[in-house]
């Protein structure tokens, strides 16, 4: 048992390197589960910095300064803040305050098809069942009240926050942006001169994480706004509210565009009946989903995702159920970094004959 130890241990440690590498990623998983809402700003401006760094590097090639990089793109951020305080929240909250304005009437009707199932279907469907299902609705429409209630009482706290991250942000975007050289020439002095390996792995990581970042921002915008026109064209209530859903739902693969399906599906029904127009709602979105999955996530990801679905779920609900939503973001890329590693991880190959 000893020598079997020795023997693995030897082939994927025996190179310093790999033994570097392997405590740069144990110090930084700790780093980031143990601190993760102390950092979650400093977080949030790298991830915008990605963003906007493909946008600075071709201004720097026609011969644009930095640190005037630095300053447009965190001016374009700001505005991008303001539009979406002042344009799009007061719309997004009127449209969730006629929403649950109309959930008792949409609840009413929702009740009624249920109670009416029994009769068209005696031999599948039984009084008792649709009882249970009843029941369980309420319950659900109780908690989901209860959280609300909750969820104003620490809305002071929420709001705190929120100025904060809007002071805190828009400067470390700008040092993260214009300081970037040297921000990194500062982290790799703690480094050993000897890192080939850690050098290879960042290398990939880093081009793999902005290009992720960059497409995954373009197709949540493209997605957005192409469900918005639809809805919107069609006359379908709550049309901003359902495309910003669908358009969020492209952050988690396979699942979010499922679960999205619900609420698109339901507001059309309530509003439309049995109309050929609740058809043609679900025919667009049906549409909308499969130009996403077949030509915008190729065209867009095609050189960052090389994953197997099953890899991408399992990383979704691991990293999901470790940061939440930012685990979600970030499974996609944090699985990347776990490929990387196993492709530049010393083998058997790599080592001399007598070894292996």
């Amino acid at each position: 048992m000893i020598n079997v130890f020795k023997r693995w241990y030897t082939r994927n440690f025996a190179n310093p390197q790999t033994v570097i590498l392997a405590l740069i990623l144990i110090i930084g998983s700790v780093l980031v589960i143990v601190m993760s809402k102390h950092l979650m700003p400093i977080l949030i401006s790298i991830v915008i910095a990605y963003l906007f760094e493909g946008t600075v590097q071709k201004l720097g090639y026609i011969g644009v300064n930095r640190t005037i990089s630095a300053s447009l793109m965190t001016a374009m951020f700001l505005t991008m803040i303001l539009l979406l305080m002042f344009v799009l929240l007061p719309l997004l909250s009127a449209q969730i305050t006629d929403l649950f304005r109309e959930l008792p009437r949409m609840l009413g009707q929702g009740q009624q098809l249920l109670s009416q199932l029994p009769e068209r279907y005696p031999d599948f469907i039984s009084d008792q069942q649709v009882q249970e299902v009843l029941s369980l609705i309420r319950s659900e429409i109780t908690n989901l009240g209860q959280q609300l209630v909750t969820l104003s009482l620490s809305s002071v706290v929420g709001v705190i926050t929120f100025v904060v991250y809007m002071i805190l942000l828009p400067l470390m975007l700008f040092f993260f942006l214009k300081d970037k050289h040297l921000i990194l020439y500062w982290l790799s002095r703690f480094l050993p001169e000897d890192r080939e390996l850690v050098h290879d792995v960042w290398t990939e990581l880093n081009m793999k994480i902005a290009s992720y970042v960059r497409g995954k921002f373009m197709e949540i915008a493209i997605v957005w706004i192409a469900t918005y026109i639809g809805f919107a064209l069609m006359g379908l209530n709550y049309a901003m509210l359902l495309s910003l859903l669908v358009g969020l739902s492209v952050i988690i693969p396979y699942v979010g565009a499922t679960v999205v399906t619900i609420p698109v599906m339901l507001i059309a029904f309530f509003q439309f009946g049995t109309e050929p127009m609740f058809g043609y709602v679900l025919l667009y979105y049906a549409i909308v989903q499969f130009l996403d999955g077949n030509l915008l996530v190729p065209l867009l990801f095609s050189e960052v995702v090389n994953l197997h679905p099953v890899a991408i779920i399992v990383a979704v609900v691991f990293f999901g159920s470790l940061w939440g939503i930012w685990g979600v973001f970030f499974a996609i890329p944090l699985a990347t970094l776990i490929q990387a590693v196993i492709n530049v991880w010393p083998t058997q190959k790599n080592l001399p004959a007598e070894e292996t």
